[in-house]
């Protein structure tokens, strides 16, 4: 009986088990445009791929102050640096002329950021905006809150810096308001997280009205983010959104499609893109040491104990539950597609619905079609591990087998250093695979 529903059983857990879509970051000048449509107000603004362009939108808007905002999809613009030699995503000025400059050092440039890797993000376009004077800035977002399974909005009077920052140093300014999704954000609650985030009397309607259509926006988006960085009274007493960080639940494509859209995949890893394609959750990271495990939670604390030991892990490789010899042997190619940075593999399985054999028939194939010349350390443990370990003896290749996880770690980092040391010095010294 088991024997009979148990391929019906493993399919219909491999769509479950099929590593979760990402949820979909928007450029900020597409997040404005959403918040023009929901009537929210926001600085006069132009979208340029070209410097010659930044400087019609610069003379379009008028006026004799910009704001000139590399439009990358990173947070930590501000302090970032170009690969052109600028220093900084958003740029302050006060001719066309100067946004001209500043759009021709951003444009076709690498932006390197906290939230990057060594490489940066491409810098494709570039945003114009009219400076604005503010005389009081806020923080407001909604997002989605897993202690009360539904929105909350996060909100300061303390805009225009890093809220992880105020929260640390002074977490009496956060104000956390769980909304009821069945109730939304009415009139009344409105106004009273426009007067706990401290705007000025004359401002609080224009604030309550802004906040009930940010929430609309949240909703009728199928958002997990909404995040206005600053929110400002101008010196004229208007509530502007000064810019618009959104996030959309990939789980609502179907129903977003003109949203989706908007997806910039020139800003996405092109190995990520790679390994989505065939099912796979692979994030690149800046270290040597390449990992393939399966479940996420193993994943996290595979990447922990290769840094505990003194290494760096390469990647972030989740193969899921139910990955095919073709599935891994295509994990392995993207892992060892930058041949000159990755110089040692960790491979942790636990097999559960994963099967041990499976994981051991792909690393086999990698190996033999890849002709790979770096160490390879595999510690399997779970369904079918000794069928795997015997084509693993059997293969004639030297793949290191370790059953302990803290061993396996300390001897993928002690041949990484070896290999890193061989290149630094330029020493040809090569780690023969076949036997």
């Amino acid at each position: 009986m088991i024997g009979r529903i148990s391929q019906p059983l493993l399919n219909t857990s491999q769509k479950f088990m099929a590593p979760a879509a990402r949820n979909l970051m928007l450029h900020e000048h597409h997040g404005m445009k959403i918040l023009q449509d929901y009537e929210i107000k926001v600085p006069p603004f132009g979208v340029a791929q070209d410097a010659t362009t930044a400087l019609n939108e610069a003379k379009r808007i008028g006026g004799k102050d910009y704001v000139v905002k590399a439009q990358v999809l990173a947070g930590g613009r501000g302090k970032g640096r170009f690969s052109s030699g600028l220093q900084g995503g958003v740029q302050i000025v006060f001719t066309p002329e100067e946004v001209k400059q500043k759009a021709e050092m951003m444009i076709g440039a690498h932006l390197i950021t906290k939230q990057t890797d060594h490489r940066g993000k491409k810098c494709e376009e570039v945003m114009v905006c009219k400076r604005l004077f503010t005389r009081r800035e806020y923080y407001f977002s909604i997002t989605l809150d897993r202690n009360t399974n539904g929105p909350i909005v996060i909100a300061s009077s303390q805009g225009g810096v890093n809220i992880e920052e105020v929260a640390a140093t002074n977490p009496d300014a956060i104000v956390k308001m769980p909304i009821d999704v069945n109730v939304g954000i009415t009139k009344e609650l409105a106004h009273e997280i426009a007067v706990k985030m401290g705007f000025s009397k004359d401002c609080e309607q224009q604030a309550s009205e802004i906040i009930e259509k940010l929430y609309k926006m949240f909703k009728g988006s199928d958002a997990t983010l909404v995040e206005i960085n600053p929110m400002a009274e101008d010196v004229n007493g208007d509530v502007y959104c000064m810019d618009c960080k959104l996030l959309l639940d990939s789980n609502a494509e179907f129903r977003q499609a003109k949203l989706f859209d908007l997806k910039d995949k020139k800003q996405e890893d092109e190995l990520e893109i790679r390994a989505a394609a065939a099912n796979l959750n692979y994030i690149r990271l800046d270290g040597t040491i390449g990992c393939m495990v399966n479940g996420a939670g193993l994943a996290m604390a595979t990447m922990d104990i290769i840094k505990l030991h003194g290494g760096e892990p390469a990647n972030f490789l989740d193969v899921g539950g139910g990955a095919t010899v073709e599935q891994v042997t295509e994990a392995f190619k993207i892992i060892t597609a930058d041949k000159d940075k990755v110089s040692a593999i960790l491979v942790n399985i636990f097999g559960g619905i994963m099967r041990c054999d499976v994981i051991a028939q792909g690393i086999i194939k990698a190996a033999r079609e890849l002709d790979l010349k770096i160490p390879i350390v595999v510690r399997l443990q779970g369904t079918k591990v000794e069928d795997a370990k015997a084509l693993i003896a059997t293969s004639q290749l030297r793949i290191l087998p370790c059953d302990n996880l803290d061993e396996a770690a300390k001897m993928v980092v002690k041949l990484s250093n070896i290999v890193d040391l061989a290149r630094a010095t330029n020493v040809d010294v090569k780690f023969e695979l076949s036997i």
